[in-house]
């Protein structure tokens, strides 16, 4: 059994943000493993369970969107671990990344939160960082949006930038990329789930959406 969980924040208005491709992972994995309709709990998220069809055969699994905002994430990825009795090992989190350029997917397991509010909660809440990611390269706002001087826009002025950033729509001509990174964030799922996360970092961490263009 698994337990993945996509990062966002609930209703309409973030719906199409940087910061809800998490959600638009898991929404593509309920769709193309036909799952029952996502349904809201006690345990603070909306979900759905069944069997994924996966490079390693069929694996069951619970796909989770926490409903309490992405600063809380952490309480609804704990309850529903609990209640499923999933290890900390056998959660996947797919979640946008400002430390990754757009067009890149990458799978990693443990780390630090990086400045995600998401992925600080989970941790907090879990009380381990063991679980695997996906991480999906949102790209970071430039200087034209005011990032002080070059420096680390999670740093000072250039917090409310990458809040800005993160939380706004990508831009239109990017839709037609959007769609394939959801679906290649998809597969890295199915991936880590069938056949591992080493397995999944060896196909998914060498290439990017602009180096499978050249090819």
């Amino acid at each position: 059994m698994w337990l993945v969980v996509g990062l966002g924040n609930p209703g309409p208005k973030y719906e199409r943000n940087r910061h809800n491709v998490g959600f638009r992972v898991v929404d593509e994995l309920a769709r193309r493993h036909a799952l029952g309709a996502w349904k809201g709990n006690k345990l603070g998220g909306d979900a759905t369970s069944g069997l994924l069809a996966t490079p390693g055969g069929r694996v069951k699994a619970t796909l989770l969107k926490p409903m309490e905002y992405m600063n809380l994430s952490g309480f609804a990825v704990q309850k529903t671990a609990a209640f499923h009795d999933v290890p900390v090992e056998r959660i996947a989190v797919v979640h946008d990344e400002i430390d990754l350029d757009f067009g890149t997917i990458r799978v990693k397991v443990g780390g630090g939160h990086g400045g995600h509010n998401g992925l600080r909660s989970m941790i907090d809440q879990l009380g381990d960082n063991a679980f695997t990611r996906v991480r999906w390269g949102v790209g970071k706002p430039g200087p034209q949006a005011g990032t002080a001087s070059g420096g680390d826009p999670r740093a000072g002025a250039g917090d409310k930038n990458v809040a800005g950033w993160v939380l706004a729509d990508f831009p239109s001509a990017q839709q037609s990329d959007v769609d394939t990174l959801i679906n290649r964030a998809a597969d890295a799922i199915e991936a880590i789930l069938g056949r591992g996360a080493k397995a999944a970092m060896n196909d998914f961490n060498s290439s990017s959406l602009a180096s499978n263009s050249r090819a």
